[in-house]
């Protein structure tokens, strides 16, 4: 059944009315035509089971058959990545949504991009949230990520302090394997982390200096003995934290 995305502000309209981007799509790429079901995603938790109701070039119209809430994950993951170069961070952005990450920190590190206006940070940003649409549509999520605009590491230090616990991802000879750490805060707190951060660098890493002040608020997990690319360390860091914290109670 085809998935389309309706924000939660417009969820509330009677019947729904897809954007006429999505609709555009509809009739002329997957030819629904009027009596179709089809299921809308609005990122804050609804999947909507839908009727069409009218079919036009540039309008489709829905009627809301049946309302489903669905949970969230029971922990929230937040990926503090170094933006990227080319098209890697948006592969990272789309991987990151694919595997239920709860929010996307971009950080401008020394060795990812040049320092960049409030307006193209925007524009970036905009057009991210776009790629975590179409991806939580891919997968089925009913849950779209939250995307901030660019930080510095210093700023995403701070940010991350939020966080039950925080992890960066290293070649550093002290990095310990994700499981440990986890287990640690667990022994600690009693429970295991519901908030979690994870830093990953860009091509090349951090700098020293940014791994030195990352790590007064960050342990180092180590991702074996390979040096991976940026977009591989996000997926491996996103993929095996979602195992280790599902498994837990």
């Amino acid at each position: 059944m085809h998935r389309f995305f309706i924000a939660p502000e417009d969820c509330h309209n009677t019947p729904l009315h897809l954007s006429p981007q999505e609709s555009k799509h509809a009739r002329s790429v997957l030819r629904l035509r009027e009596g179709d079901r089809v299921v809308v995603l609005n990122g804050a938790g609804k999947e909507l089971l839908c009727q069409t109701s009218e079919v036009r070039s540039d309008a489709v119209s829905l009627e809301v058959i049946q309302e489903n809430i669905v949970a969230p994950l029971p922990f929230e993951i937040t990926l503090y990545q170094a933006v990227a170069k080319g098209k890697a961070m948006d592969f990272i952005v789309q991987k990151a949504a694919e595997l239920g990450a709860y929010r996307i920190v971009p950080v401008l590190s020394e060795r990812s991009v040049p320092d960049w206006d409030e307006a193209k940070a925007a524009a970036k940003v905009d057009k991210w949230r776009g790629i975590c649409i179409e991806s939580i549509k891919q997968c089925g999520s009913a849950w779209l990520p939250k995307l901030d605009l660019p930080m510095t590491p210093k700023a995403a230090l701070a940010d991350a302090g939020q966080s039950d616990l925080s992890l960066i991802a290293t070649l550093q000879p002290d990095a310990k394997h994700p499981r440990e750490q986890i287990d640690a805060h667990a022994a600690e707190q009693g429970q295991a982390p519901r908030k979690l951060a994870i830093w990953v660098g860009p091509e090349g890493d951090y700098t020293p200096a940014e791994i030195n002040t990352i790590r007064t608020g960050a342990q180092p997990i180590t991702l074996g003995p390979l040096v991976l690319r940026s977009e591989t360390a996000a997926i491996y860091c996103l993929a095996v934290l979602n195992y280790e914290l599902q498994a837990r109670p």
